[in-house]
């Protein structure tokens, strides 16, 4: 069932109500400055938190400055984040950004995206191969204070489950969706507190329901039911 647009707006509103009596108020880790958290989310890419930090530790001790990563052998950055799996791919990738960042800046500063609009400065970072919807958002949303609504494997299919998206909608789509559903305050806890969700209540195999204080609104509870 796919609900008109006003009535996706009340029940995303009532979803991240009942979310905040249930895990509070959620802290974003310690914000880091936005060319950071681009590589800390390229990094994070198909591995979990931990390994993400390992390999981002790993790396800046081995090269304190972006530019010593960007200028490095790649075999030694691939070494250092060889944590966060696909070392291959993403050792490339992060130096390629940085290059291209360098070449179209002049530095490594990003903040001057925060004089841009949402659109705009999410288009000028998903040019770069290897930063999807995804990983854009999340670099607006909490390194640049953009508003963007960042969408994860676990808000994915907690809001096909809930029927906050329709289910065919791919997970790209699913960004600008979500974010018009939701109120732009609002994204940064909500996002965080859905992943939560997922994670601990709504798993992907078997979710636990009956912990869940949503099933009223929820979609593929009442067809279980």
């Amino acid at each position: 069932m796919h609900e008109d647009q006003d009535s996706l707006i009340n029940k995303a509103a009532t979803i991240y109500e009942r979310l905040l009596d249930l895990f509070g108020f959620p802290e974003w880790r310690d914000p880091l400055p936005a060319i950071d958290e681009l590589v800390s989310t390229i990094l994070s890419q198909n591995t979990n938190d931990r390994n993400r930090d390992v390999a981002f530790h790993a790396l800046r001790a081995r090269f304190p400055t972006w530019e010593e990563i960007r200028d490095a052998n790649p075999e030694d950055v691939v070494k250092e984040i060889r944590t966060a799996g696909l070392a291959n791919q993403k050792g490339p990738r992060i130096q390629q950004v940085l290059k291209q960042i360098t070449e179209e800046c002049g530095n490594l500063n990003l903040d001057f995206l925060k004089s841009y609009s949402a659109d705009d400065a999410q288009a000028w970072l998903t040019r770069f191969n290897g930063v999807g919807p995804k990983t854009a958002s999340i670099v607006l949303q909490f390194a640049l204070g953009i508003p963007a609504f960042p969408v994860d494997t676990h808000i994915y299919r907690v809001s096909g489950r809930l029927g906050l998206r329709p289910e065919k909608m791919t997970a790209d789509q699913a960004h600008p969706h979500l974010a018009g559903c939701f109120q732009p305050e609002s994204y940064g806890p909500a996002h965080l507190n859905l992943i939560r969700l997922g994670r601990e209540i709504c798993l992907a195999r078997k979710p636990k329901c009956d912990l869940c204080p949503l099933t009223d609104l929820c979609d593929y509870y009442q067809a279980q039911s």
